[in-house]
């Protein structure tokens, strides 16, 4: 279904298995920079065997929602994941976001603190880079279609992994350069208050993570009051992609029904 929002942007919001059912359990996850739902296919796939309800959506610059780029801030995304929430009725669930989706996810959880049972973070940073001026925002808007390939290949060093690499590809091509851009001098230097964080959180992390460093993951982690810290050996960026399988495991395993 397609939301639309006070501002005239148009998110895609897409969701997976039933939300009848006791104990049934709910995730909401978000995608990371110019990363559509997609990047969360994989493990939803896994979960929604084992009865969890899924739903993400492709937030602003992103996929085939619609917005203007110059709305595109963190803030905006944040309430953007809010009005999610309200228009699909989770009245609670986890909540989960990959890269610099982390970083709006948590803060949503500061937020809303009622409406989460717990937090998974993949490939996280505990806070958003300073980008404005950069050379990679330049790189960005002076030749996009080779600056997300470069990006892509960083995110997937695994091998064999060629046809995940075109996959990466063709979701990042989905957004327009400018969105692209302001999708990181919107969320400019952006955090959470990761003390601020009830309840139990998942840090899910590649361990030859080029784009978000481990010692981040690291920091992130002990910094949350109740968290798990699991590092995936030979993994890269995007292990909700390379390695679903595993990323639904833990998932499952961290928050059983009743949660």
């Amino acid at each position: 279904m397609f939301l639309r929002m006070d501002d005239r942007a148009l998110l895609n919001v897409v969701a997976f298995g039933s939300a009848s059912g006791v104990g049934s359990r709910t995730l909401v996850a978000h995608g990371g920079w110019t990363g559509s739902w997609e990047l969360w296919q994989g493990p939803f796939e896994r979960l929604t065997a084992r009865g969890w309800r899924c739903i993400s959506y492709d937030h602003r610059g992103t996929g085939a929602s619609v917005a203007d780029p110059a709305t595109i801030t963190a803030e905006r995304l944040v309430l953007d994941l809010l009005a999610v929430l309200d228009a699909v009725g989770v009245d609670r669930c986890v909540l989960a976001g990959e890269s610099m989706g982390s970083v709006i996810v948590g803060e949503a959880v500061v937020r809303r603190p009622a409406a989460v049972a717990g937090l998974v973070l993949a490939g996280a940073l505990p806070a958003i880079p300073a980008h404005a001026g950069s050379p990679f925002v330049a790189a960005v808007r002076a030749d996009w279609p080779a600056t997300a390939a470069a990006f892509v290949d960083a995110c997937v060093p695994e091998p064999d992994a060629d046809h995940l690499r075109r996959w990466g590809r063709q979701i990042l091509g989905r957004s327009d350069a400018e969105s692209a851009a302001r999708l990181l001098e919107g969320c400019d230097g952006a955090t959470f208050d990761a003390s601020a964080v009830r309840v139990p959180a998942l840090v899910i992390h590649g361990e030859l993570d080029a784009i978000a460093p481990l010692e981040g993951a690291r920091s992130l982690a002990a910094a949350l009051p109740d968290a798990e810290l699991h590092v995936l050996p030979g993994t890269g960026h995007v292990p909700t992609v390379t390695v679903p399988d595993e990323v639904a495991r833990l998932i499952d395993a961290r928050f059983p029904v009743g949660v």
